[in-house]
Order: C-alpha cells, then structure tokens, then sequence
C-alpha cells in the first residue's frame, strides 16, 4: 500500500475500482466508464477488481466468486432471497439441531448453518483477494460500485466490510440502488448480514448516492450522510451524425419504411413497465413496431414471457433485438450486423421509457443525448429530481391516457416540434447531468480524503 503521500504531490492517484461485474451495458457499468474517463481527465490512473471484466487485464485482477453469477453466490442468493430450503425435509437435512423446535412459519426466515459457513469461507477468500489488490496495483483510493448497496453477492459486500474496517482504506462507495428498494429483498435470513454491510458505516468511506430520495432514505435508516452524484453523460460533445455502418439499421431490424420506429432501451425486467410501451404502440392509430434493446438480464425470463404474450394479445410486433444490439458492433454467428445503441437512437422516431422504478434513469439522458423525443411514466425520482429542471417529455402517471396518446402524435408528425424539444432538453442536460458536473463532485470527494491538492493532477 502507498502511504507517502508527499512523495505523490500533484500526481494522480491510483484509483481501484471493486463491483462484481465490469462489463456489458448494465447501469453500473456503463457509469463507471464515465467516472474513469473524468478521473483520467483529471490525472489519476485506474484499475479494476471483478467477477468479469472488459477492461484491460493489465490494469485488472479478476476474483470469480466476485461475479453475481458464480454458482455459489447464486445458491447463497437464492437460499437467503427465498423460502426455498424452508420445508421440514429440507429444514430437517440442514439444521436437524433446531429442526423440533422450529416452526413452518419461522423457518423462512433463519440461516442454515451450513449456509452460514459457506459464506464466511467465500468471504475470507474475497478478502485475502482485496488485500492482493491494492499491494498488487499500489492503490490510493477504492471506489465501490454498488457492491456495498445491493446484496447481489453477499459475501463480496461483508470482505468489503471487513477489509474497510481492518485497514481503514479511503473509499468511496458509490451506490446505485440499496436492498430495500427492491421487494425480493426484503424477506430474507440475512438481516445481519445487510444491516452490517449494505451499506457499511465506516470512517474512511464517503458515500455517494445517484438520487435525492436515496440519499434521504439511506440517513434515515442508518444515520450515514451521502452525496448525490446524479447519472452522466458528456453532454460537451454531441453524438456524431450516423457512418455507412448504421445506414442499414431500420432494415435491418425489420422496420419497414411505413412503420414508426419505437425503442425501448432497457433489458426486459418488470419495473421497465414495457406493457406501457405496447399500449402506447398499438393506440398510436398508425404502422408501428417496438424494438426492445436488451435482454432479462439477471431476474429470470418470467416477466419476458409475460410481455411476448401480451404483445400477441393487443396485436402489437414487438422485436427483441439482445443479439443484434450490444456494446460493441460486431456480427452474430449467422453473420448479421451487430449495433450498439449508438447506432440505433438515431434512428428512433420516439424513445419509450415506462418504467415504474428507477435509481435514475440511464436511458433518460441516452434519449436527451441523441435528441430523440421521449415518453416516461412519472416515476419518483424522475418527479422528484428530474421534472423540476423543465425538461420538454411526453409524461404520463401510471397508466396511458388520450392525453398521452395525443402528444406522441402530435411529436411524430411536427418534426420542428420535436426538433426544438430536443434543443431545449439538450441545453438543459448541458448544465445539470455533464462531465463537468461530475468532475466537481469527483474533485470535492477526493479532496475529503486527501486534500485540494490531491485532488487534479493537471
């Protein structure tokens, strides 16, 4: 570990990012490529601990039992999220110590020993894997992503923990969502566990959350104080016009010349509301399709299931496009062109954004950047943090009115209209969700941990 640190004056730091995942399009680690990018503008230097990660292998060490979805993380989920193991058979074979004196109703809510045991084995390897990474990367400065928020892999959240009160390491930990905003959390045999490390109320960790009423809930629940860093995006360069690669990507996603183009940028979950998007599509009294951009991703396929059938119900072609829209371009095994969302925004005639839940809303600010007009269910945060701004959308509260309906046709066919809503929406993303808004927040963070001078190295 670097102690000297005037020996580093007006050097960057070397920073180490920590989440179970760093890669593919989920928020977390799409926001943590613009945090990088805005700490290199200012000088420091990055490196990456993960279950999977893209970024470069010389700047990353890679822990397996860190990733989600590592098969003894996912058994640890699934048995402390669920009542899975809560019949008497199973109860019996697991904790026969306890077995006659327990309860079917109390049974889903205690720990297996055995379960209990295995966690402290992953964790104690997670963090002898910690410890090699800051002396193996000389790091400064951890920032965590959402490894300490939402217990997706309890034991790289209790190594965290441990490791931050044993060497009272600077830390940032940045949260993205917390435990107690998603209801599959909530019943659960790991309340010790949660309340002791997501988060974890430590002297060296500055706590950063994305939105107010986050903010707000985290102090109320556990006294600790956070920043709020809202999602970014580098609203100083505009997105540049479409090349000859994307030339292709109505056709090539089965968009006919007389169809409106609807996109929904999000994986297929059930607070993404996507039935909203499909009534919105079927009344808009025109040719339309609606192309969903990403897959389930990690919460099963059940809701992806529901939506096909119910798109087959109202009638609606509804594309799922997870193979040909990812983060890089490439092509598909059959040899058709893949798209990143880059590529596709443009194309779009109007965003669709239905989601009842959002820590932010990543999706917001990709329609605002590629200037494309939006419609979004007035979710709390977009109520609480984003409306009051002015931004120029296509609002509804929970259901699809006529109202609703009406602007989106009116948007469709007055493309001055839309063109002057993208302006006004872009101006003001200019000023509230920039690099240089994080920039400053970055700079301030820093400096609690090490000083003005610390903080730029430039």
């Amino acid at each position: 570990m670097a102690n000297d640190n005037n020996s580093r004056q007006l050097i960057g730091l070397r920073i180490g990012f920590v989440a179970t995942r760093l890669a593919g399009t989920d928020g977390v680690s799409l926001e943590v490529a613009k945090w990088v990018e805005v700490l290199k503008r200012l000088g420091h230097t990055c490196f990456f601990f993960a279950g999977q990660s893209e970024w470069p292998a010389d700047r990353t060490r890679l822990a397996p039992q860190a990733y989600f979805r590592d098969p003894a993380i996912e058994a640890i989920t699934r048995l402390a999220f669920s009542a899975e193991w809560g019949s008497e058979d199973l109860l019996e074979y697991t904790n026969p110590d306890i077995f006659s004196i327990v309860t079917r109703a109390f049974s889903t809510r205690i720990r297996p020993p055995n379960v209990t045991r295995r966690i402290h084995d992953i964790t104690e390897h997670l963090k002898r894997e910690l410890y090699a990474y800051v002396r193996e990367f000389d790091l400064e400065l951890l920032i965590v992503e959402n490894a300490l928020s939402i217990p997706m892999n309890i034991p790289l959240g209790l190594a965290l923990t441990e490791f931050l009160a044993e060497t009272g390491f600077p830390t940032i930990a940045h949260h993205h969502d917390f435990y107690w905003e998603r209801s599959r959390f909530l019943a659960n045999c790991v309340s010790d566990y949660l309340n002791m490390a997501f988060p974890p109320a430590l002297p060296s960790v500055l706590h950063v959350a994305i939105n107010s009423i986050a903010a707000r809930e985290l102090s109320l629940r556990t006294g600790i104080s956070a920043m709020v860093i809202p999602n970014v995006m580098d609203f100083a360069g505009p997105p540049p016009e479409p090349d000859n690669y994307a030339a292709r990507v109505r056709a090539d996603l089965g968009i006919a010349p007389d169809e409106a183009f609807l996109l929904q940028p999000t994986r297929v979950v059930q607070r993404k509301g996507i039935e909203h998007a499909i009534e919105l599509t079927r009344r808009l009294g025109r040719k339309a399709r609606l192309v969903v951009s990403h897959a389930s991703g990690d919460e099963g396929d059940a809701y992806e299931q529901r939506v096909r059938e119910y798109a087959e119900l109202m009638q609606v072609p509804v594309n799922f496009e997870a193979e040909l829209i990812r983060d890089q371009r490439g092509q598909t095994d059959d040899g058709r062109k893949i798209y990143t969302l880059a590529d596709v925004y443009p194309q779009a005639d109007l965003v669709t954004y239905p989601s009842t839940v959002e820590g932010f809303g990543n999706a917001f600010l990709e329609a605002i950047y590629y200037h494309r007009p939006i419609v979004i269910n007035n979710y709390s945060i977009f109520e609480v943090d984003i409306k009051p701004k002015g931004f120029k959308v296509i609002e509804f509260d929970g259901y699809i009115t006529d109202s609703t309906i009406d602007q989106a046709v009116r948007l469709l066919d007055n493309s001055d209209l839309a063109r002057t809503w993208a302006e006004t929406n872009y101006s003001l993303a200019q000023r509230y969700y920039s690099y240089a808004v994080l920039k400053r927040h970055l700079q301030t963070l820093i400096a609690e941990h090490f000083g003005e001078e610390r903080a730029t190295a430039n």
